[in-house]
């Protein structure tokens, strides 16, 4: 919210996957807004809110625009799914294989970063942020528990934990922070950890830090699917980011992350 503090913006009420009764109320919303001035287009990357914002503007005649997430490599999301199927609603994908048909393909905001081959850092690193996302009600403490596990105990944390609220980590945890507080810890660290979600990835690839990246999983009720397997499988095939499954990682996974960066 704080990237938004200098703009001219209004906030909606967070949104949960699969909640149709956030996608009734924020839809008001955003019909109450496209009636009090016209807007030259309607702009979303995805999730329930391009529903609520999306199928009002359309009835409005407004111009609307969807780019589907870069973690939907395999096709679209829900969302995408059903907007496809609303006329004249232009539709981008990042990547190949979409129907033709409905959707353009462009590029993929992940084509702007490649590995940096000069980066060298030897050791374990000794100091960690783990970020988890804002994304609820959806908890991961997989790996929170696997991290104080393996690793060394006079590792320095930094915790951004959202919903996985805990009281018994070392180190100082936040629930949420503020985009600079994020920076700072992130550039702070000698390796990020953090749950697949792609903003955060992103936020990461920007600020070239050494990162590991964790996908959530639906069979332990960490996420609404799998997705989260998708973008890490496409930073871990770019070299961009070293990926693990939460129960695999150990001293070696830490070691080779904290080796890794982009340009």
């Amino acid at each position: 919210m704080s990237l938004l503090a200098s703009t001219r913006h209004k906030f909606i009420d967070y949104i949960a996957p699969r909640d149709y009764m956030g996608v009734a109320k924020a839809s008001r919303i955003f019909s109450a807004l496209l009636k009090e001035e016209d807007f030259d287009a309607v702009v979303s990357t995805g999730a329930a809110v391009a529903l609520a914002s999306h199928l009002p503007a359309r009835r409005r005649g407004a111009r609307t625009i969807y780019i589907e997430s870069v973690s939907r490599f395999d096709g679209p999301s829900l969302t995408g799914r059903i907007l496809q199927r609303v006329p004249h609603i232009e539709r981008y994908a990042q990547h190949s294989g979409y129907n033709v048909s409905r959707w353009r393909q462009e590029f993929s905001v992940l084509d702007t970063y490649a590995a940096d081959a000069t980066w060298q850092h030897d050791g374990v690193p000794r100091s960690i942020f783990v970020t988890l996302g804002t994304i609820h009600p959806y908890r991961f403490d997989r790996l929170v528990d696997r991290l104080v596990e393996i690793a060394p105990t006079n590792t320095e944390f930094v915790w951004q934990l959202g919903s996985t609220i805990r009281d018994d980590l070392p180190g100082t945890v936040h629930n949420e922070m503020s985009a600079a507080q994020f920076e700072a810890a992130a550039l702070g660290s000698e390796l990020v950890v953090t749950h697949a979600g792609v903003g955060t990835i992103m936020g990461l690839l920007d600020v070239r830090r050494p990162t590991l990246v964790v996908p959530r999983r639906r069979s332990f009720k960490e996420h609404v699917d799998d997705h989260q397997l998708q973008i890490t499988r496409e930073v871990s095939s770019r070299g961009l980011a070293i990926a693990s499954e939460a129960d695999q990682i150990d001293i070696d996974t830490l070691t080779r992350a904290s080796a890794t960066r982009v340009l």
